[in-house]
C-alpha cells in the first residue's frame, strides 16, 4: 500500500535512517506497464519457494508513462501481422532496429490488449454499418478476442476510453503478485553487482519517500523497466509552467542509469524523441492526423507536408524519406524547415477537420465528434483541455497552434534508445543479437549483465512498442527471470560493501545537509554544498544551449559537444556535494544524478556517430547527412564500473525481414 503525503509537508530526513534488508529470488523495480505486465505474469511461472518482490519509487494506480490515461493503444497487429509491425518500426526509426525484438513483440502484443479489455477497458468498435461504438456501447459487439472490430486511427492504433487505464492494469498486477510481494514509494537509486561472481548482478539499494528507512535487496535477477528520461533538456514550459512536459516529469532515466553503472551495454542512446504537440499544453496530435483526418498549415495556410518542395526535401532522405508512411522525424524535420525559413507558425486545422467530419452527421452525433475532440485530453493530457478553456479555444471555431517539444529518451515510444539486450533463442536469430549468460543459455531479454532484464523503455533498438508493447515485453522478460532463478537455484547473492556503507551512498546528501546546514542563514546557499534544483538548471542550460536543445531548433556542433562534456563531467563532480534536508530533496538529489549520467550517454553516443540519423529530431551540423556507407550500424556504449570508463563502438545491423 502507497503511503500518503505527511499532513504538514515532506518529512525532515535524519542522519541514522531505519534499515530494512531482504533477498529475493527475482525483483522488478518499476511499476509503469512493463512492470505491471511482469507483476502480472510472474507468479504464473514460479515455483512454490520462490520469491519476488515488485519495488516502485510511486503507486502502482498512477505510475509511469500512462499515469493520466490514454485515449489509443498504438500498438494492436489485430489482421496485420509481426513481419509488417517490423517493417513498419524499421522505416520509422530510419532503418536500424532489431527485428528479431520487434517481431518477437508483435506475436505476443495482442494478448496483452485481450487482457487489458477483459479487465475493464473500454475498446471502441465499429458496428454492422461501420458507425463507431465508444465506451459502454462497444461491449455490445462482444470482445476483440472473439472478432469485434475495433476502431482504427491508422494501421496499428485503437481507440480507448482510456482515463482509468494505468488503474485497471495495476490493479490485475496487484491481485497477480499479491500486496505483500509489492513496496510502493521507494526509490531504487542504485544496482549492486556479485561480490564473488564477476558481472552478476546481486541486489539494489534504495529509499523510502515518505519514511526514514533505507532499503537493501539481494537477488537472483532482476528487471529494471523505470521508464524513460525527462527534465534533460529546459522544457519550451518555464516559470509556473515548467513542470508541464510531454512525459512524465518523474521520469528521471532511472532504467538506463541503474544499467549503464554496472556495466550493462546501451545501444542507440542517441536516438531521441521530439514529439510534435500541441503548443503549451502539450496534447496529443495522434488523433486529430489519424481520427479526425486533421491536416497542419504553416503561417501563410498552406498544407506544406505536400507538394513540390517537401517532397525534394524528403528525396533527400531516401529510402524513408519517400516511402507511403513519412518517419516521425521528417516529420518534424518539414516542419522545422518551414519554422526556420519564416513560414511559421505550425497550425493544426481542426476548425476545417470537425467541419468536414460533421458534414454527415446530425446534430447529437456532431456533439458526440466535439465531445470526442475534448475528450481525447482529457483521457491523457488534462492540461491540454485546461489550456483550451484558457485561452477561449473551441476547436471547431478555433485552430490551435502545433510546436516541436523538448527531447526525451524513450524505448517504447517513437524512439528506440536503451540497452542491447538478447533476442529469442530461435534459429532464425542471428547469434550476435543472443547474450549467453555464465551458463552458456540463452535468455531472451536479458542485457549483458548476468540475470539483469529489462522491458519497455529499457530495450533499446524497438521502438513502437507504447503502453501495449511494454505490458507484453514485461511479461516476456519474467517467464525467462524465472527459468534463470531455477537455473541459478544455488546462487547466493553476496554484496562487497556493508550496511553501513551502503546506507551511507543513499543517504549521503542528508547527511551532508545535517553537517553543514548552520554554517549560513540562507537553507539553499552554502559553500559546502548544492540543492538539487540548483543542479537542474545547470544541467537544463548545459544540454538546452550545447546538446542541440530548443534553443538552437535542436542543432549542435562537435565543438558544443566538446563543451556540454566537460560541462557535465563538472557536474559530477559537483554531485558528490548534493544534499538534502527532508526526503523529497533525496529523491530530487538522487533523480538529478540519474538525468546526469543519462543525458551524458545520450550526448556521447551523438558525439561518435558522424553523421544525422535522425534529422528532425537532432541535427549534428559538421555532419550533417546520413552516411549509410560508414554509418549504416548500431552504436553501443559500455561503462566499466571498476576502471571507471566509457568504451563506445559500432555493431552490426543485420536484416532479417525483406522490403515488400
Amino acid at each position: 500500500m502507497a503511503l500518503p503525503n505527511k499532513p504538514m509537508g515532506e518529512l525532515k530526513a535524519v542522519k541514522d535512517p531505519e534499515v530494512v534488508e531482504k533477498e529475493v529470488d527475482i525483483l522488478i523495480v518499476g511499476g509503469g506497464m512493463a512492470a505491471c505486465g511482469a507483476a502480472f505474469e510472474a507468479k504464473k511461472w514460479m515455483t512454490d519457494k520462490q520469491t519476488v518482490l515488485l519495488v516502485d519509487k510511486a503507486a502502482m494506480e498512477r505510475s509511469g508513462a500512462v499515469a493520466q490515461g490514454l485515449s489509443a493503444i498504438n500498438t494492436y497487429i489485430g489482421t496485420n501481422t509481426p513481419d509488417d509491425y517490423v517493417r513498419m518500426v524499421r522505416n520509422d526509426l530510419m532503418g536500424i532496429v532489431r527485428e528479431d525484438l520487434i517481431f518477437d513483440l508483435g506475436c505476443h502484443v495482442d494478448d496483452s490488449v485481450y487482457l487489458f479489455e477483459e479487465w475493464g477497458l473500454p475498446v471502441w468498435k465499429k458496428d454492422a454499418k461501420g458507425k463507431t461504438l465508444d465506451g459502454k456501447k462497444g461491449l455490445e459487439m462482444g470482445s476483440l478476442k472473439s472478432g469485434a472490430q475495433p476502431v482504427r486511427t491508422g494501421k496499428w492504433q485503437i481507440m480507448i476510453n482510456g482515463e482509468s487505464y494505468k488503474r485497471i492494469v495495476a490493479e490485475a498486477a496487484k491481485l497477480a503478485i499479491g500486496d505483500e510481494n509489492i513496496l510502493e514509494r521507494v526509490f531504487i537509486v542504485e544496482l549492486l553487482l556479485d561480490a564473488n561472481k564477476p558481472n552478476q548482478i546481486a541486489g539494489a539499494i534504495g529509499f523510502s519517500t515518505r519514511e526514514n528507512k533505507v532499503y537493501i535487496l539481494k537477488c537472483k535477477t532482476m528487471l529494471i523497466a523505470c521508464g524513460g528520461a525527462v527534465n534533460i533538456y529546459q522544457p519550451r514550459s518555464v516559470g509556473e509552467g515548467k513542470g508541464r512536459a510531454w512525459y512524465p516529469v518523474w521520469n528521471s532515466g532511472s532504467t538506463y542509469y541503474l544499467g549503464m553503472r554496472v556495466g550493462a551495454e546501451l545501444s542507440m542512446m542517441e536516438n531521441r524523441f521530439t514529439p510534435a504537440r500541441f503548443k503549451d499544453g502539450y496534447g496529443p496530435v495522434g488523433a486529430w492526423f489519424l481520427l479526425f483526418k486533421a491536416k497542419t498549415l504553416n503561417g501563410l495556410g498552406e498544407n506544406y507536408a505536400v507538394g513540390d518542395a517537401a517532397k525534394k526535401e524528403l528525396a533527400k532522405y531516401a529510402p524513408y524519406g519517400t516511402a507511403a508512411i513519412t518517419p516521425t522525424c521528417l516529420r518534424n524535420h518539414l516542419m522545422l524547415c518551414e519554422m526556420k525559413e519564416g513560414r511559421g507558425p505550425i497550425i493544426m486545422d481542426t476548425v476545417t477537420a470537425l467541419a468536414e467530419l460533421g458534414k454527415t452527421m446530425d446534430k447529437k452525433e456532431l456533439k458526440h465528434l466535439e465531445s470526442e475532440a475534448w475528450e481525447d485530453f482529457l483521457d491523457m493530457t488534462c492540461g491540454q483541455a485546461n489550456l483550451w478553456c484558457a485561452t477561449n479555444t473551441e476547436p471547431e471555431k478555433k485552430n490551435s497552434e502545433v510546436m516541436p517539444t523538448e527531447p526525451y529518451l524513450l524505448g517504447s515510444h517513437s524512439g528506440c534508445c536503451g540497452f542491447w539486450v538478447s533476442g529469442p533463442d530461435f534459429k532464425w536469430v542471428p547469434d550476435a543479437y543472443k547474450i549467453k549468460a555464465d551458463n552458456g543459455k540463452i535468455y531472451n531479454r536479458m542485457t549483458t549483465v548476468n540475470g539483469l532484464f529489462t522491458a519497455g523503455d529499457g530495450v533499446g533498438c524497438s521502438g513502437h512498442k507504447f503502453s501495449s508493447g511494454s505490458h507484453a515485453e514485461g511479461r516476456m522478460a519474467i517467464k525467462q527471470m524465472v527459468r534463470y532463478a531455477k537455473d541459478h537455484a544455488d546462487f547466493k547473492p553476496a554484496l562487497k560493501p556493508n550496511k553501513a556503507e551502503l546506507v551511507d551512498i543513499v543517504y549521503k546528501p542528508v547527511r551532508t545537509f545535517i553537517a553543514n546546514c548552520a554554517y549560513t542563514t540562507a537553507v539553499n546557499i552554502n559553500p559546502n554544498y548544492i540543492k538539487p534544483e540548483g543542479m537542474m538548471y545547470r544541467l537544463m542550460k548545459a544540454t538546452h544551449e550545447y546538446g542541440a536543445g530548443t534553443a538552437t531548433y535542436y542543432l549542435t556542433t562537435s565543438k558544443n559537444l566538446e563543451i556540454v562534456m566537460e560541462l557535465l563531467q563538472t557536474m559530477r563532480e559537483d554531485a558528490e556535494k548534493l544534499a538534502a534536508g527532508d526526503l523529497h530533496e533525496l529523491m530530487r538529489c538522487w533523480e538529478i544524478l540519474h538525468r546526469i549520467w543519462t543525458v551524458e550517454s545520450h550526448l556521447r553516443h551523438i558525439q561518435f556517430r558522424k553523421e544525422t540519423r535522425y534529422p528532425g529530431f537532432y541535427y549534428q551540423a559538421n555532419y550533417p547527412g546520413q552516411d549509410d556507407k560508414n554509418w549504416f550500424c548500431f552504436v553501443n556504449s559500455k561503462f566499466d564500473p571498476k576502471a571507471q570508463k566509457w568504451d563506445t563502438f559500432k555493431k552490426d545491423y543485420i536484416k532479417i525481414f525483406p522490403d515488400k
